[in-house]
């Protein structure tokens, strides 16, 4: 699947960005909801798809798409799928507002076609994670940083290991709009960070909380696994599986807490 930038109304009108394949995971039970996963710097959709295969949640369909190969500039220029470029994971790091667009417009466009009755949710793990909370800012500001307006209604965000793009904005453009901050106010979000991060420092994971905290996101969980790194395990899994069932009304049993 291809994807010109252009059509968001670029400014720069760089060439187009061709996406690689998209892994789905079908219910194996009655479907409830559909989840757009988002992999991290230089993965693959296949990574997480049969991952998350493996998962307790028969009523909820898996998308894993696969990011565009760019060149990205916290690796020189070298190039490697990523949803956006990024030079620096801070927030003094200027943002790729256009890659950020363009990746929160591909997420909705796989949601889309989704049956009407189907409860929409979006998550991902480190750059896919800053990608699931900048669709999350989309959402809830109604439009994409271009102003396009946003088509999906979000019901669920989980982001593990990740960071919030465009923080520094954010808080004053929520609060100056009543449909804003009642949006964020009820957008369910679940964030989890190790302590132990050495990729994604583990305070610039908290602090990004803060702010979604700060700038109304009042129905928002952040999750702390002490010495954990840049990784997910099964006790991390587990919450999100429990945090989905409950938040999407999901037909099962939680599992029980380890």
């Amino acid at each position: 699947m291809s994807y010109n930038s252009s059509n968001m109304g670029s400014r720069t009108g760089r060439m187009a960005l061709e996406f690689g394949r998209t892994h789905v995971v079908r219910p194996k039970g009655k479907h409830q909801a559909t989840i757009v996963w988002l992999h991290g710097l230089g993965d693959k959709g296949s990574s997480w798809s049969q991952l998350l295969e493996t998962l307790p949640l028969p009523n909820i369909k898996w998308i894993c798409p696969t990011a565009p190969t760019r060149p990205v500039a916290l690796f020189g220029g070298f190039p490697c799928t990523a949803w956006f470029d990024v030079g620096d994971i801070s927030e003094e790091s200027p943002d790729d507002l256009e890659g950020l667009d363009a990746a929160a417009s591909h997420v909705a466009n796989l949601l889309s076609t989704e049956p009407a009755d189907i409860k929409l949710g979006i998550g991902g793990f480190s750059m896919g994670a800053a990608a699931a909370i900048y669709s999350a800012s989309c959402r809830v500001l109604g439009q994409y940083g271009n102003g396009n307006l946003y088509p999906i209604n979000l019901r669920a965000v989980v982001g593990l290991s990740g960071w919030l793009p465009c923080s520094r904005s954010l808080r004053n453009r929520i609060t100056v709009s009543h449909e804003a901050a009642r949006r964020a106010a009820s957008l369910p979000m679940l964030l989890c960070h190790g302590s132990g991060d050495d990729v994604v420092a583990y305070k610039h994971g908290e602090k990004s909380a803060q702010t979604l905290s700060s700038a109304g996101f009042r129905n928002l969980t952040f999750k702390t696994y002490n010495g954990l790194g840049h990784y997910t395990i099964p006790e991390e899994m587990d919450v999100v599986c429990n945090w989905l069932t409950v938040i999407l009304e999901l037909d099962g049993l939680r599992l029980v807490d380890r």
